[in-house]
């Protein structure tokens, strides 16, 4: 499976430096100097490697250098390109309340009692913390998406093996908005 680790958002400066949106809880590990990750372009089926020459944290973004992208134009073909790793390259993490997003899409999602909430279709990271996207089902239907706030008070069970996450939201987490 493949597992996106960034996106060219756009160049910087003349000298073919990519700006990248980070996509991975270990920025230092995947874009290290010397480092290869495949890239894909939007709406084109061909990968090819790059190699990471350098990596600078800048506003919560990476500036990066490949090799063979040596100026502007070369970095601004690159836009919207997703820099990927393949997940059998991944060690298993040593915490067990620690996952990968990847371990974590997919899970049924359940109340307590053992209800049926739904299904987690991605984990968003953001400033205040990890947010679980949960898609409702309601009558057998999909219905809505559902933002759940991934933390002990919510969350108290993930269960990769039973590919269940278990919830006990607050009065009023669930319902519609």
């Amino acid at each position: 499976m493949e597992l996106v680790v960034g996106r060219v958002a756009k160049s910087h400066g003349v000298r073919g430096e990519l700006v990248v949106e980070i996509r991975t809880d270990d920025p230092d590990a995947r874009f290290a100097v010397g480092t290869t990750l495949r890239g894909k372009l939007p709406r084109s089926t061909q990968v090819r490697d790059f190699t990471i020459e350098s990596a600078r944290e800048h506003s919560g973004r990476l500036l990066v250098f490949v090799t063979g992208v040596s100026d502007r134009t070369a970095a601004d073909a690159l836009r919207g390109t997703l820099f990927f790793v393949n997940s059998d390259d991944l060690p298993p993490s040593e915490d067990p309340e620690e996952y990968y997003d990847h371990e974590l899409e997919g899970l049924t999602v359940q109340l307590t009692d053992g209800t049926v909430v739904g299904t987690v279709t991605e984990v968003l990271h953001s400033a205040a913390g990890e947010l679980l996207s949960v898609q409702a089902v309601e009558d057998k239907r999909e219905i809505r998406e559902i933002l759940i706030p991934f933390v002990n008070a919510i969350v108290p069970t993930v269960s990769i093996a039973d590919r269940l996450v278990v919830i006990d939201p607050p009065e009023g987490l669930l319902d519609p908005e």
